[in-house]
């Protein structure tokens, strides 16, 4: 009972912690970032182009970047990801389902970095020849090797959540005359929708947190992107960037809104898709 107590007590330690520490991330974001937020320039900041020769801060074009290319990477990711865990989970025999689950665990091993080599290498050279446009490193080279990068882990939680499906479920269901694939649309995906939904957020969040790829594959254009074939710069590049830029200068400050831009945008994902998961499922 004592031991159980203990165990209790460092579990919400741990909580508290975790959300302290996220709270003061935010803080100290907030606060290097206040002397552009105080000088009522957020809106020129948010909205303005980039332009430090002619003083202008703005970050619309990292925005717009980060956006393009974390949907698209999650809107070709998400498909193929759910197709690869059902068919490793349902459909495959059981050596070959374990085989593939083997190698997609070792693929979310892989450094970001040999991603990149290999998009710059043989997807940007693809993408280059087939649309005729520009050198290649556009927004959907960086989508495409983003897909890529973000579907393993996107897999590994499809599985876990249609593996927690009881096994009598499908039973009940076969016994009633549901084909394979009623089962898996009225059975399997309603009751693994929590699990499905956390990894189609960590997907995003990663799509959106990663840096390597977006500064070798995106083209770390600053204007703003008007089709997918053209170059951008997305937050996190910018950052990357722009790091080295003197501490107390404007450039240097809107570092800080890029990351707070970045959290929210988290936050409120997250948000959405809790929502989405609260929702009773309704089957026709």
């Amino acid at each position: 009972m004592r031991s159980e107590r203990c165990m209790q007590s460092a579990l919400a330690a741990a909580a508290w912690i975790s959300a302290a520490a996220a709270v003061l991330i935010f803080l100290f974001m907030a606060v290097l970032g206040w002397p552009l937020l105080g000088n009522g320039d957020l809106m020129q900041v948010l909205c303005g182009p980039w332009s430090p020769m002619h003083h202008q801060y703005g970050i619309r074009p990292m925005i717009l970047g980060t956006l393009c290319i974390a949907s698209l990477a999650l809107a070709l990711a998400v498909p193929v990801s759910l197709g690869c865990a059902v068919f490793i989970q349902v459909t495959a025999p059981k050596g070959l389902g374990r085989a593939l689950h083997h190698l997609v665990r070792l693929m979310t091993g892989i450094p970001t970095v040999v991603y990149g080599f290999v998009g710059i290498f043989l997807l940007v050279p693809l993408v280059r020849n087939l649309s005729g446009h520009g050198a290649g490193l556009s927004i959907l080279s960086a989508g495409l090797m983003l897909s890529l990068l973000i579907a393993p882990t996107m897999i590994l939680f499809f599985v876990q959540g249609l593996a927690a499906v009881p096994q009598s479920h499908r039973q009940a269901a076969c016994a009633l005359g549901a084909t394979p694939v009623q089962q898996l649309i009225y059975v399997l995906l309603p009751q693994a929708r929590r699990t499905l939904l956390a990894g189609v957020v960590l997907g995003l969040g990663r799509a959106m947190g990663d840096t390597l790829i977006a500064l070798m594959l995106a083209g770390n254009s600053v204007a703003t992107p008007q089709s997918i074939l053209d170059p951008t710069r997305t937050l996190t590049a910018h950052i990357a960037l722009i790091i080295a830029a003197d501490f107390e200068s404007p450039e240097f400050r809107t570092l800080f809104i890029c990351a707070l831009i970045l959290y929210l945008m988290t936050t409120l994902a997250v948000a959405v898709m809790r929502r989405l998961a609260a929702k009773p499922v309704e089957i026709p």
